[in-house]
């Protein structure tokens, strides 16, 4: 029986992609970095109900009240009301550019960034996290330049995160790409699916133990498991 699913750092499948790459598209937290490595992803989500429980919201659904994960306490105020809604997001922004002061850099990560772009063609940030984090964070490592555009959350509107391709298509018309021509590495579920919803090739990285079968369900371009198998390719 022949054998569809994807194959693991497959170099050759990953070096055709690459050669019809012109704007290489990247998830922030995980492909570049780890955005929460000096401050705990779950003290910002205590921090956020806290910002509920003082609005009155202190009867959290059970899941919320036990998550680790701030954007599970962002869906949840966006549910509640715009205010909270809007409050959360002020918050979570705020905790996020204070995280990325600590970031720790994905080994090959800026590597990558910068072999890419030496060949002239654009690279673009998409994420969930919010773009002044993210801008925080070129800037501390001085890829401003590098980067030719970021589109990330700027509103308090989890709908218009992935796995809703909205931040792709914004992205795709903010660099003037045709999106068959462009590759997005993301490194979770929601990019993977948003990316498919488009039509855009994607190349997940599984940086954690149980990602590679979820991927593979999802038929990526490719599966990767280091960042750094990708930075030959891209020069």
């Amino acid at each position: 029986m022949k054998d569809n699913r994807v194959r693991l750092n497959d170099i050759e499948a990953l070096r055709k992609l690459f050669i019809g790459t012109k704007a290489l598209l990247l998830d922030f937290d995980g492909p570049i970095c780890d955005v929460f490595a000096g401050f705990p992803a779950s003290v910002v989500a205590d921090q956020l109900r806290g910002i509920l429980a003082d609005e009155g919201h202190g009867e959290l659904p059970s899941d919320i009240r036990t998550t680790r994960d701030p954007f599970d306490v962002l869906k949840c105020a966006s549910r509640i009301g715009r205010d909270e809604a809007r409050y959360v997001e002020a918050a979570l922004r705020a905790h996020e550019v204070e995280a990325a002061r600590s970031a720790k850099p994905t080994p090959g990560a800026h590597e990558l960034i910068r072999a890419f772009r030496k060949t002239g063609r654009t690279i673009a940030v998409v994420s969930n996290n919010s773009a002044a984090a993210i801008e925080a964070y070129l800037g501390i490592w001085d890829l401003q330049r590098e980067v030719n555009l970021v589109s990330a959350r700027t509103q308090p509107e989890p709908d218009l995160l992935k796995p809703s391709p909205h931040l792709l298509i914004e992205a795709v018309a903010g660099i003037s790409a045709d999106v068959r021509a462009c590759t997005f590495i993301g490194d979770s579920v929601t990019d993977i699916q948003a990316a498919n919803s488009i039509s855009m090739p994607v190349v997940g990285f599984a940086n954690k133990i149980g990602k590679l079968e979820e991927f593979r369900a999802l038929h990526p371009a490719a599966i990767v498991t280091q960042i750094e198998t990708l930075t030959d390719l891209a020069r």
